[in-house]
């Protein structure tokens, strides 16, 4: 078993997110919390269960903001997604959650992106609004630029939105252009 703790800020707004790590031989376990001043400011907790093979099994997501708090729970139901413990038809064939407000979730398809430059990833996502928790299909695609590098595209819900990623050793972010910056701890 392997704890780790990382911290990433929001370069876009004023944001900090503390996630805890746990990889075991059977699966990944991981809960964090994010304080945002964006959208009126809120505080979301997110846990995911991911198999070994680092695909989630279920992400369960609460927000508090000045409307009061509110919980989304996504699980998987074959090559489906149960939102709240109700099918959802319209995310039939979706491949991971996406939750917009992390860089976390991004893990998950850049370790099945091709290692050689040039090369793609395209999948379908349970996208999940953070500020407002809806879930929403969508598409995106992941570019290998390099050893550590990947460019992100948006093809769904934020068309036309890019950014190029770099990624340690495990897949985790460091930088996400526009986004997110990882916080080295001391």
């Amino acid at each position: 078993m392997s704890t780790s703790i990382l911290f990433w800020r929001r370069t876009d707004v004023e944001g900090l997110e503390r996630l805890e790590l746990v990889i075991e031989a059977d699966g990944v376990t991981a809960t964090s919390t994010l304080i945002c001043l964006d959208a009126g400011g809120f505080r979301l907790d997110h846990r995911w269960r991911l198999d070994a093979d680092w695909r989630a099994q279920f992400v369960t997501v609460e927000r508090w903001n000045s409307q009061g708090r509110g919980i989304v729970h996504l699980e998987r139901a074959g090559s489906g997604w149960r939102v709240n413990g109700e099918p959802r038809p319209d995310l039939e064939g979706a491949e991971e959650p996406d939750l917009s407000v992390t860089p976390f979730c991004n893990t998950f398809p850049i370790r099945r992106t091709p290692e050689t430059p040039g090369l793609s990833l395209m999948l379908e996502t349970a996208f999940i609004d953070g500020p407002t928790l809806t879930v929403a299909r969508s598409k995106q695609r992941y570019d290998r630029q390099g050893p550590g590098r990947v460019r992100y595209v948006d093809l769904g819900r934020s068309r036309g939105f890019e950014a190029d990623l770099v990624v340690d050793g495990a897949g985790l972010v460091l930088h996400y252009q526009h986004l997110f910056q990882r916080i080295m701890r001391a």
